[in-house]
């Protein structure tokens, strides 16, 4: 099991645009056009306070759980991604036509290894519009059809002479410990 859990910066922008907040309303009783900008830290601070505050997202062999929702791989049939990566936004379509906005705030790399793992384990999925075999090949064949599998062909490097060159040297370097004359 893989944990993404949100990043901390969130919390901490929160806390900054609240004090920011506070204080431009503490000078808005004094100026009244520093209520502006208290207004919009505020509602910056809680938007950014809600996204520190999303559940954490599990990923599994059998499933992605985010917070009490959970998908289990085989129902996920279609994958798309939206324009923004940080946070990652991703819209999820299940088997059932039943469409879910999955939100993760963390860290850049973070949200791609989690968009990887969720199109890679969504095999019966079209990843924006692209069936998965396209994207990631087919499905690793049974042990018992590699078995069967034709041999590669054997293409010979060396004409015969050179290979007996190439042996002769060999010797050579086997019984002196060097090919070079001594001096």
């Amino acid at each position: 099991m893989i944990r993404f859990t949100p990043a901390r910066t969130y919390l901490t922008a929160a806390a900054v645009a609240l004090g920011l907040a506070a204080f431009s309303g503490w000078c808005a009783l004094s100026w009244l056009p520093a209520a502006i900008p208290a207004v919009l830290l505020l509602a910056s601070a809680l938007f950014v306070l809600w996204l520190g505050l999303h559940p954490t997202v599990e990923v599994t062999d059998t499933h992605l759980k985010s917070g009490k929702k959970l998908i289990p791989w085989a129902s996920v049939r279609r994958i798309d991604q939206t324009g923004w990566v940080a946070p990652m936004v991703v819209d999820l379509t299940l088997a059932d036509s039943a469409k879910i906005r999955l939100i993760y705030p963390g860290e850049t790399d973070n949200a791609n290894q989690l968009l990887r793992l969720i199109q890679q384990r969504s095999t019966q999925s079209l990843i924006n519009g692209v069936p998965h075999s396209q994207i990631f090949g087919e499905a690793a064949k049974p042990q018992a059809q590699m078995k069967e599998a034709i041999p590669s062909p054997h293409y010979p490097l060396l004409t015969p002479e050179d290979e007996a060159e190439v042996e002769r040297l060999y010797h050579k370097l086997r019984t002196a410990g060097r090919l070079d004359p001594e001096k």
